[in-house]
């Protein structure tokens, strides 16, 4: 069976649209219906239904998705299995990042890596934590490099690397520093005074994300209403959105610059914690081990 058939199937099935998929694969639509009608007549069934523009799977299609899945896992896995006998660090590595991970700790591991390792295809996917705890369930990817679940599921192995503690921020001519004072060039709001904050809006990333519900809990714990103007899931475009003026936040440390102002509320611990998740089930390649071994020795 033609393997770049069976992976052109999955990725038109992920994408429900010849185009895209034409786009993702570097070929032409032709060479995509071309694939997806030789793999048809292996099978000798629909794979797909064309309605209305769009692409979508039949029964059989739905059939054999879990099944060629499977065959292109094996065959990845079977490739660094190879790989491996020879002690050859090669192969395909999948894995994913956050933005955030990607811009401020993952940069100089990646250039030892490529350099050390250069046979490594090395495929690095940025989205969000939630979305690349859900591929590694799936073993989409082998392992990923994000912000901790707080509950994760028990299929996942966490291992924490960076501690990233958040503190509060508002731009440089807040009307709020005009009401609290600063203490040894910083400037610190009591906890009894926090609904001063409060009163204006803020801006924080979605519900449902892993960040925001570490801040939840602290909001709840400590009785505080918080209403929250806008929403986003970069923290670099939030603390853009802080330094005009659009609201306050509360953002990790590391973050933090001229750009913007920090206040300091005493007792305020919420961190998040940034780390490597794998799936329990799964034995990874050289390529992983030796990565998740670098971001490790980084600590």
């Amino acid at each position: 069976m033609d393997i770049p058939s069976i992976e052109t199937f999955l990725i038109v099935a992920k994408k429900q649209s010849f185009s895209l998929t034409a786009e993702t694969l570097y070929l032409t639509q032709p060479a995509i219906s071309k694939r997806i009608a030789s793999l048809e007549a292996e099978l000798d069934c629909k794979l797909f239904d064309r309605v209305k523009k769009k692409i979508i799977l039949t029964e059989a299609g739905q059939l054999f998705l879990p099944r060629a899945q499977t065959i292109v896992e094996e065959l990845k896995a079977s490739k660094n299995a190879l790989s491996d006998m020879g002690g050859l660090v090669s192969g395909e590595l999948v894995m994913a990042t956050s933005h955030h991970i990607g811009l401020h700790h993952l940069p100089p591991i990646l250039k030892h890596y490529v350099s050390q390792f250069p046979n490594v295809d090395l495929k690095l996917n940025f989205v969000e934590s939630e979305s690349a705890c859900h591929s590694v369930e799936n073993a989409e990817i082998e392992l990923a490099v994000i912000t901790l679940p707080i509950k994760p599921s028990a299929c996942l192995n966490l291992n924490n690397i960076w501690p990233d503690p958040m503190t509060f921020v508002v731009h440089n001519n807040h009307p709020l520093l005009e009401q609290i004072k600063k203490i040894n060039n910083k400037w610190l709001l009591k906890p009894a005074d926090i609904q001063k904050l409060t009163q204006f809006p803020a801006i924080l990333t979605e519900k449902e994300t892993y960040t925001r519900k570490i801040l939840d809990s602290y909001f709840y714990q400590s009785d505080i209403n918080v209403q929250v103007k806008l929403s986003n899931n970069y923290l670099e475009t939030i603390k853009m959105m802080v330094s005009v003026g659009l609201g306050w936040s509360i953002l990790p440390k590391t973050l933090i610059d001229s750009t913007v102002t920090e206040i300091t509320v005493p007792g305020f611990a919420a961190s998040r914690a940034l780390g490597i998740v794998t799936h329990e089930s799964r034995t990874l390649s050289l390529a992983a081990q030796k990565m998740a071994e670098l971001i490790t020795q980084s600590i």
